[in-house]
């Protein structure tokens, strides 16, 4: 288990990272990428069980992330974690990867599902986390990562009153809540308030964190993994962009490749936040 000051710096390189392959590839989402970098950190270096080399293990916890255009972060994890080499990156989105723009699953078996087609993710999750009290043999959570964007699809609702009923303790939804989506900021869309309301009325056991301070990442998962009889949903308030001054609460960057002089930039930013000299090491 890493350390906070190691989640930390474990964020920042899963920031450069995604930026760097979106750059390469000339096409991604910076934007809500960046804003899970604290979240992806969590999950893979402090929180779920599973296996670098064996993707299949029956006893891994599984991960879903129903955001699937902000997968660069996942696959910047899985290098980290030496699940995929980290010169692999620089294929995303290219037309033999494993590493395509939405997460597949048949080419990359640290993937669990295929997502993208927003509003899906969830009820993938909860499958999963019926699968597992079927399962006499292995025992493992089940967490979700979505959009704030998606909840405005109502499936994300089929699913999470289905997860209230079955009293699935052990799933729990993280919701990158940056406010931002492809047209604007969420509220000017499909404004989603009360939203911590909305999950309560739905059986779930409900926390709101700041998804981008580790600490609190760290304590809202501790607090899941106590709340046996219910699922929980972390409303993680984030920051689109975060760590880019240029990116952040804009819906500009939700879909934009930076060109070399921006991901200099945006390099630079990410690196003196934390005081990392740039080009340093990178941890």
């Amino acid at each position: 288990m890493s350390s906070v000051d190691q989640l930390r710096s474990i964020a920042r390189d899963l920031r450069i990272d995604s930026l760097e392959m979106i750059a390469e590839a000339a096409s991604g989402h910076p934007g809500g990428s960046l804003s899970s970098a604290e979240i992806i950190s969590a999950l893979f270096f402090s929180e779920m069980n599973y296996k670098v080399g064996d993707p299949t293990w029956p006893a891994r916890d599984r991960f879903i992330i129903s955001k699937g255009h902000g997968v660069p972060t996942v696959y910047a994890a899985l290098a980290k974690a030496g699940c995929i080499p980290h010169e692999e990156l620089a294929t995303l989105r290219r037309l033999e990867s494993r590493l395509q723009g939405h997460p597949d699953h048949t080419r990359l078996p640290y993937i669990e599902a295929a997502t993208g087609s927003l509003g899906q993710g969830l009820s993938v999750a909860v499958g999963m986390a019926l699968g597992e009290r079927l399962d006499r043999e292995n025992e493992y959570r089940v967490y979700c990562l979505l959009g704030d964007g998606e909840l405005q699809a109502g499936q994300v609702w089929e699913a999470a009153m289905s997860a209230g009923k079955f009293s699935l303790g052990k799933l729990t939804a993280i919701v990158d809540y940056n406010k931002v989506q492809l047209d604007g900021h969420v509220k000017n869309v499909m404004d989603l308030e009360p939203l911590a309301d909305k999950w309560i009325s739905f059986g779930w056991h409900t926390l709101e964190i700041d998804g981008n301070d580790i600490e609190e990442v760290l304590t809202g998962l501790d607090a899941a993994n106590k709340e046996t009889r219910k699922p929980t949903v972390l409303i993680a308030h984030t920051i689109k962009g975060k760590g880019v001054s240029f990116m952040e609460d804009t819906h500009a960057w939700h879909g934009k490749a930076p060109n070399d002089e921006e991901l200099e930039r945006a390099i630079a930013e990410i690196r003196s936040a934390d005081g990392t000299v740039a080009g340093g090491d990178r941890g």
